[in-house]
């Protein structure tokens, strides 16, 4: 019923054992909605991320990760570092075979990035290690995990283990007793649309053909902004409830790390996944529409297939992608030809992609050699970076940015955060972006990412904004 790990000691665990210590429990929630739990944690940290049947929420921080201090200059190493520092010790568990202690974040766009206006409350790089995580798959039935932090004392850690296993049953059952029934229709509440200018946009594009052209590069990913002003706040719950519900075949996540702030989205690609040594990403670049019906479906994605301009742009980015992961394992793979992927609205190529890495070899490492790929920034990627300073007219943020979860081993699973926007109070700004090679067209682009503003703008609309 009950298994506990207190893990080895040895004379070189001396200084371990008198760090505090983690406990953590796990319980059945059967029945247990993870936006209900969501909303009960309303006014602190929280977190959801989805994809497919599966999914996690999670509340409260009992750990936070920003990197600061530490590995000057990498970030991804920064974080890495501290999270060994609060692994250090081996857990004490209870109850149900525990979930792992993943950190559960992301990383701006930029090193350089500045916390300020829409993006205050997002730094450089920030994790949490979540007080309370509930866990699960549609039709399945969700495990709750609660965690805490106790003294290195024996006898505490074992009456923090009991009290802990305790309040997390009780919590268990009132979660279960919780109806999952959703909400009713909303209240309609005004709305005012702000996009970026359009002649800023198309000397933009210009801007990067005539680098293309000059061979300086040969893809830049140019990035725009929407902002929605609501006469009343939007429950960003109900905003990543609908996400899901309209994009199933994406990462869809809220990372909402103080009150009021919260970052939503729905990224149709994999840039990080490790799990048991085994790394497995996506290379996505070529977009077409969806179309209203099968058949439009079908002839649309065929036309994407055969498109010359997007073949290049996704081949630049499965190259790239190829190339950095050839410098950290012998054993990588990807398909042989790209194949359609279809979304609620759109339509991608992308490549599934699979290397086994050396042992040791953690997803936050990897993360720091591929990120920022060619298809979020360009190719070649400081002189893209470099364009990008000048020709986007707000600062990217977390937007484009990698965001998800790691743990004690190394696995992981992130996205770049696409399809996505941040709130402040009553204002949400949605961020989409194009990839501009050789042959792209100013007005087709922008077309592009108004397509690429639906899935919010839709799951807004859904959650009553006007």
């Amino acid at each position: 019923m009950c298994a506990r790990n207190h893990g080895s000691m040895n004379p070189a665990d001396t200084v371990l054992a008198a760090r505090p210590r983690l406990v953590t429990v796990s319980a059945e929630a059967i029945g247990a909605d993870p936006m209900l739990f969501l909303r009960r944690s309303k006014g602190g940290p929280r977190g959801y991320w989805a994809r497919g049947e599966r999914w996690v929420a999670h509340a409260g921080t009992l750990a936070t990760l920003s990197g600061d201090g530490r590995s000057r200059g990498h970030r991804f190493a920064a974080v890495e570092e501290e999270a060994r520092d609060r692994f250090a010790a081996a857990p004490l568990t209870a109850g149900r075979p525990a979930a792992p202690n993943r950190f559960y974040g992301g990383f701006s766009f930029r090193s350089g990035h500045s916390a300020t206006d829409v993006w205050a409350g997002f730094p450089s790089a920030l994790f949490h290690l979540p007080q309370l995580e509930l866990e699960g798959r549609d039709g399945g039935s969700p495990r709750l995990t609660a965690r805490a932090v106790v003294g290195s004392d024996e006898g505490d850690s074992d009456s923090a283990l009991s009290d802990l296993l305790m309040r997390t049953q009780r919590l268990s059952e009132r979660l279960r007793g919780l109806s999952a029934t959703p909400p009713g229709a909303p209240i309609r509440v005004r709305t005012a649309r702000t996009e970026s200018d359009r002649s800023a946009w198309d000397a933009g594009v210009e801007d990067a053909l005539a680098a293309i052209a000059g061979g300086k590069v040969s893809k830049v990913v140019l990035a725009r902004t929407m902002d929605v002003v609501t006469a009343d706040r939007i429950d960003p719950v109900e905003v990543v409830r609908h996400l899901r519900e309209q994009n199933r075949g994406s990462h869809v996540f809220l990372f909402e790390p103080a009150d009021g702030c919260p970052l939503v989205g729905a990224a149709p690609e994999t840039v990080a996944s490790m799990s048991g040594g085994v790394f497995r990403a996506t290379a996505v670049g070529g977009t077409v529409a969806r179309g209203e019906t099968p058949e439009e479906q079908e002839a649309l994605a065929a036309r994407l297939l055969g498109s010359e301009k997007d073949a290049a742009e996704h081949r630049i980015a499965l190259d790239d992608m190829m190339a950095r992961l050839g410098a950290l394992s012998d054993d990588v793979e990807a398909e042989a030809e790209p194949h359609v992927l279809t979304l609620a609205r759109i339509q991608h190529l992308e490549t599934r992609i699979r290397a086994t890495v050396p042992k040791g070899t953690s997803v936050l490492e990897v993360l720091g050699a591929l990120h920022p790929t060619p298809a979020v920034c360009g190719l070649p990627r400081e002189r893209a970076l470099e364009l990008l300073g000048r020709a986007e007219p707000c600062a990217r943020g977390w937007y484009a940015g990698p965001v998800g979860w790691f743990d004690a081993a190394g696995d992981g699973v992130f996205a770049p955060a696409l399809r996505c926007a941040v709130a402040r109070g009553d204002r949400w700004r949605l961020f989409a972006g194009a990839g501009i090679v050789a042959g792209s067209d100013p007005a087709f682009e922008w077309d592009e990412t108004t397509i690429k503003f639906e899935p919010v703008l839709r799951a807004l609309a859904a959650s009553g904004a006007g």
